[in-house]
C-alpha cells in the first residue's frame, strides 16, 4: 500500500513522465487537482476512482481534509496517486502531503514533474535564462500560505528573470512594486495563460502596463529580459502544445 505524490506536468498530457503515466495506468484511486489537464486523465486505469480536490475561489477542499483524505486512502488501496499541476514541490504543497502520509505511518513515494514555473515560458518560447540576457532565475508565488502578499520590491534585479505564479489577480500591485523596486516601465513582460494546452495564449507587454493587460487564469507573469524573446520566431525552437 503507498501512496505516489506524482506531478502531471504543465498541461500536455505526453510531457508526463513515464513512471507517472504508469502509475496513472495502475492506481486504485487518483486525488487529482483543478490544474491538471483533462488530456492526462486519459492515461488513469479506467477502474480506478477519481477524486476531485481541486482548490476553488469560494468552493476549496482544505490542505488539512485533503492530508486526511490521503491518509485513509493509503491505508484502503494498494496504489493511491496524488495528481498534482506541474511539480509537487514547487508551490504544490507536497511536503505537506508527505509528512503527513509519514506520521501516519503510510508508505509514500515522489514523481517529480516539469514545473510549469520553467517549462510554461518555453511554451511561449521564452527560456528563462540566456546568456547576455538573463544570468539566473528567481521563482516566486505571488501569495503565502496564509494568502500573506509577497514583497515584490525585494525581488526587483534587472540581472535576473522573475517567474511568477498565481500573481494574475495582483499583477498591478507587483508592477507597482517592482517599479518601486528599481526596475524600469519598459522592463518587458510575458503572460503565458494555460500553458501546454490548446488553449494557451501569450501576452507580451512592458512593467508599465502589466496592470492592465486582459489576462486570467491559470497564467504565469514572467519579467525580465527574456520575455521579449521568442526562440521560435529566431528559427531555433519548434514548440508543439498538442
Amino acid at each position: 500500500m503507498t501512496v505516489y505524490l506524482v506531478g502531471a506536468g504543465p498541461g500536455a498530457a505526453d510531457l508526463l513522465t513515464v513512471r507517472a503515466a504508469r502509475l496513472l495506468g495502475d492506481a486504485d484511486v487518483v486525488v487529482r487537482d483543478r490544474l491538471v489537464d483533462e488530456s492526462v486523465m486519459g492515461y488513469v486505469n479506467p477502474r480506478a476512482e477519481v477524486i476531485d480536490v481541486g482548490k476553488r475561489p469560494g468552493d476549496s477542499a482544505s490542505q488539512s481534509s485533503i492530508n486526511e483524505l490521503l491518509v485513509d486512502l493509503g491505508a484502503r488501496h494498494d496504489v493511491v496517486v496524488r495528481l498534482k499541476g506541474g511539480d509537487p514541490f514547487v508551490f504544490g504543497r507536497g511536503g505537506e502531503e508527505l509528512a503527513a502520509l509519514h506520521d501516519a505511518g503510510i508508505a509514500c513515494d515522489v514523481v517529480p514533474g516539469l514545473s510549469s514555473a520553467l517549462a510554461g515560458p518555453l511554451a511561449a518560447g521564452i527560456p528563462v535564462t540566456h546568456r547576455g540576457v538573463s544570468r539566473g532565475v528567481t521563482i516566486v508565488s505571488a501569495r503565502g500560505a496564509r494568502g500573506e502578499r509577497t514583497n515584490f520590491r525585494v525581488l526587483a534585479n534587472a540581472e535576473l528573470t522573475l517567474v511568477i505564479l498565481m500573481g494574475v489577480e495582483h499583477r498591478g500591485d507587483i508592477a507597482r512594486q517592482l517599479l518601486e523596486g528599481g526596475l524600469e516601465p519598459a522592463t518587458p513582460v510575458a503572460v503565458v495563460e494555460q500553458a501546454w494546452t490548446n488553449q494557451q495564449r501569450t501576452t507580451r507587454s512592458t512593467l508599465a502596463e502589466l496592470g492592465h493587460l486582459d489576462v486570467r487564469p491559470p497564467a504565469i507573469i514572467v519579467v525580465g529580459g527574456v520575455a521579449s524573446l521568442d526562440l521560435r520566431s529566431m528559427g531555433i525552437l519548434d514548440v508543439a502544445v498538442l
